[in-house]
């Protein structure tokens, strides 16, 4: 392995859902990870719907963790409590309310999609995560999903022509399958240089042992 390859960002393929909180977390937990180890990342975000089946008008947060999972509004209140705890000392602004709503996330997805050939991808998926847990926009709304696109230096025309004909509908399907029949069933799920898979939010000390890990490997086979 020549020096120049040692030093190559590691490729990150993140399997996630917009409505999931803790794909936000694992994501910032891996963003710390990244800058205490002093790796580079190539990241690429893939599609999973949480809920596919959920309806255009969506459904209210407290009674969708009550019907899915079986919490009491209780536990509900106060897993959200902890969850904004956690999310406030990464820099994620995680604001609850009664009102909260999970959508269908499949138009978002699609936009991703097409977003990547334009290499702002990363982008819009972090402005789609403010966009619902921050400022609680609809991101099933074409109108929501076009004005975040421009926001991060898209084509509105464009953005709004890949929702209304559906252009990457076919290839988000083929994307989420290829994923799920590689056995992934719950997000956030990354795979490192295409070989690594850690599921779920690692925490920022597991995320940095497994770029220590990839960094070490490279190291070896580079004095090899």
């Amino acid at each position: 392995m020549a020096d120049s390859d040692q030093f190559a960002p590691i490729q990150i393929d993140i399997v996630s859902d917009v409505m999931c909180p803790w794909c936000i977390i694992g994501f910032r937990q891996l963003e710390q990870a990244l800058g205490t180890t002093g790796a580079g990342a190539y990241i690429r975000w893939h599609p999973f719907e949480l809920n596919p089946a959920m309806p255009p008008e969506g459904q209210n947060l407290g009674e969708h963790i009550t019907e899915k999972y079986g919490a009491t509004p209780e536990q509900s209140a106060q897993n959200r409590a902890q969850m904004k705890n956690l999310g406030a000392d990464l820099g994620i602004d995680f604001r609850f309310e009664e009102d909260s709503r999970i959508v269908n996330t499949f138009a978002a997805h699609q936009l991703l999609d097409w977003a990547q050939s334009k290499n702002l991808q990363h982008p819009l998926k972090l402005a789609l995560f403010d966009a619902h847990f921050t400022q609680k926009r609809d991101v099933s709304q074409h109108d929501t999903l076009v004005d975040i696109a421009v926001s991060v230096g898209l084509d509105a025309d464009e953005a709004r022509e890949v929702l209304q004909q559906e252009t990457h509908a076919q290839q988000t399907r083929e994307r989420q399958k290829f994923w799920t029949g590689h056995g992934i069933s719950s997000v956030p799920a990354m795979v490192f240089e295409g070989k690594y898979l850690l599921s779920g939010a690692q925490g920022v000390q597991g995320y940095a042992q497994m770029l220590e890990k990839i960094l070490a490997e490279r190291s070896q086979t580079s004095a090899g």
